[in-house]
């Protein structure tokens, strides 16, 4: 018998590239999306249930119906900046968000959980790269909603058994080999599709601080391509199914470029040259981002091998060709 996979958020970046994934490994994949960040057409690989997650009655009701073998959840706000202008409706989406999504699968007897975390629950580490045991001190509401949704897992877990792993992925670039789903956020704020737009349009890219204590001066992340982020999903998603314990896992590459460095490669692989402007830095932006992936090697064995820099931006570049306009 086929296994049944409920995925909120299925329709967004992230979790469109994972319901491709889920259910080229077999899972029945049924998406849970209120369509507000997420796109219609990017639902290929199950049905789409249309609801929020705030609305805890049509989510207990879906779940309920469903009575699926696990939940992935994807379902978020996910701007660094618009969490700090708009905190509320981060601690609401994001948070509560995840209280009725906890509550729905303790009431339908679900006890698998699949989290799309965030390094944002990291803030602005002490040391790199960053492992598991790091310090967790968000230094803006979107990490804080994120963390906190972590320990309610947590909390879940130890009283009423929901077995849950958290994904700390770093920065999700690249895009569908196939084309069959991409990056797609209105507004864009990514800084991959942003200056591949840019190098495109020959709009000026600007740089969000060249201050920063860096090599170049400019901000250091650790990018991660989509479609290795989906195997990684996979690859928890049999970990629980298997009875493995509650857990949490980075997933990165282990090694950082500068926005500068980023804008160098783009340059390189289109053979267009990107107009710079610096700007002021982002509030909440730390210097550096760089994951320690071991654990995600040595427990889920997985392995980014899709997730060299030309790899990423030629993904990309062919998406966005083919998307823009």
């Amino acid at each position: 018998m086929t296994a049944t996979l409920m995925v909120t958020g299925g329709a967004g970046y992230v979790g469109s590239h994972c319901c491709k994934a889920f259910a080229a490994r077999g899972w029945r994949v049924v998406v849970y999306d209120n369509l507000s960040r997420g796109w219609r057409e990017h639902v290929k690989w199950g049905d789409l249930i249309e609801g929020d997650i705030l609305d805890a009655t049509a989510l207990n009701a879906a779940i309920s119906s469903l009575r699926p073998d696990a939940v992935a959840h994807f379902a978020a706000l996910a701007y660094v900046g618009e969490s700090i202008e708009a905190p509320a409706e981060y601690y609401r989406v994001n948070t509560t968000g995840m209280l009725n999504l906890l509550d729905a699968t303790r009431a339908a007897g679900v006890d698998k959980v699949l989290f799309s975390s965030s390094c944002a629950t990291y803030g602005a580490p002490d040391r790199l790269p960053i492992d598991e045991l790091t310090s967790q001190v968000p230094i803006n509401p979107y990490g804080w909603s994120k963390l906190t949704a972590e320990r309610m897992m947590e909390a879940y877990g130890a009283a009423y058994g929901i077995r849950s792993i958290a994904l700390r992925y770093f920065n999700a670039a690249g895009d569908d080999a196939e084309l069959e789903t991409g990056e797609r956020h209105e507004p864009e704020t990514h800084m991959i599709p942003l200056a591949i737009m840019a190098a495109q349009s020959g709009a000026v890219f600007r740089i969000n601080g060249d201050d920063f204590e860096t090599r170049d001066g400019t901000a250091v992340r650790d990018y991660v391509h989509v479609t290795d982020l989906a195997d990684a999903h996979c690859r928890a998603l049999d970990y629980l199914m298997a009875g493995g314990a509650s857990d949490a896992f980075n997933l990165g590459t282990g090694s950082g470029m500068s926005v500068a460095e980023i804008l160098d490669a783009i340059e390189r692989v289109s053979g267009t040259r990107i107009a710079r402007q610096i700007a002021p830095r982002r509030p909440g932006d730390p210097a550096a981002l760089v994951a320690s992936a071991d654990k995600a090697r040595r427990v889920l064995g997985w392995e980014p091998s899709h997730s060299g820099i030309d790899e990423i931006i030629s993904s990309a570049w062919r998406w966005h060709a083919r998307n823009s306009g």
